[in-house]
C-alpha cells in the first residue's frame, strides 16, 4: 500500500534553474507555504530529491 506524503514549498521559484521550476509546477506547488498531498512513488521521490532545498516533506 502506498503512503501519502505532504510536500510544502519553503522557498521561492524565482531565479531557480528552469528545470526545478518545472518540477515545482508538476508537483502542483504554486507559492511559498503551499502544501500538496501525493502518493509516495519512486517518480515523486525523485522529483523531491532534485528540489529538496526548496521543499519540506512529511508523512
Amino acid at each position: 500500500m502506498l503512503k501519502n506524503i505532504y510536500i510544502t514549498q519553503t522557498k521561492s521559484a524565482i531565479g531557480r534553474i528552469p528545470k526545478h521550476q518545472r518540477i515545482l509546477i508538476s508537483l502542483g506547488l504554486k507559492h511559498i507555504r503551499h502544501t500538496v498531498i501525493k502518493k509516495k512513488t519512486p517518480t515523486i521521490l525523485g522529483m523531491i530529491r532534485k528540489i529538496s532545498y526548496m521543499v519540506k516533506v512529511s508523512e
